[in-house]
């Protein structure tokens, strides 16, 4: 048996945690006494661009070529 962490928002219940089974498999709800905060799911948002206000333009052309340096400053024949 697995117990997982979650909580009921009015309307349906929120794991906490990632659920491990499969479709038809029999679950048992234990409702406690304890409340919690609601979490946000950051599982729905992804990261990508998070840091993109603190981009600097002037890097951003050197940062589109560096793998492409790298692999020259590596890989150049003498």
């Amino acid at each position: 048996m697995l117990a997982i962490q979650g909580y009921y928002d009015g309307v349906s219940i929120k794991p906490l945690e990632k659920i491990i089974a499969q479709p038809n498999q029999r679950i048992i709800i234990t409702i406690m006494d304890e409340f919690i905060e609601p979490q946000a799911n950051v599982h729905k948002k992804g990261v990508r661009g998070i840091f993109s206000s603190h981009a600097e333009q002037r890097f951003i052309e050197n940062e589109k070529r560096a793998w492409e340096s790298a692999a020259i400053d590596n890989y150049e024949n003498p």
